[in-house]
């Protein structure tokens, strides 16, 4: 048990950014207990307006303008500390995989496909 995160690449552009069902894809990322990223993408995916009270099995879009703002968090160490059960903790060695996730994102998204974060706990 504990918080398995990925990230996704799939050919269509959901109806909306949060919420949507998505069957295919291809995994661009996967992380295993890194609570600080998935708080910071559980920000966005409020401000979104993501409703879902425990943000969990829920898909999130994330677009260029979201990845240049988390890489911005990300190198400034500004990612929101984050706790919850079998969350396991983020200790700052995750930061040259975060942004190794972050330039295949934008390399997918250049390349017309759309980039989504999803987690499971």
């Amino acid at each position: 048990m504990g918080l398995d995160m990925y990230a996704f690449a799939i050919p269509e552009t959901p109806a909306a950014p949060v919420d949507f069902e998505a069957e295919t894809g291809s995994e661009l990322h996967y992380w295993r207990k890194h609570p600080n990223l998935h708080g910071w993408m559980e920000a966005l995916y409020r401000a979104k307006g993501g409703k879902d009270d425990d943000f969990n099995c829920v898909n999130l879009q994330l677009t260029a303008d979201d990845l240049h703002r988390l890489e911005a968090d990300i190198r400034s160490g500004n990612l929101p500390p984050t706790s919850g059960f079998f969350f396991g903790q983020s200790d700052g060695t995750e930061l040259a995989d975060d942004l190794a996730f972050v330039e295949k994102a934008r390399a997918e998204i250049a390349d017309g496909m759309t980039v989504f974060y999803t987690s499971w706990w």
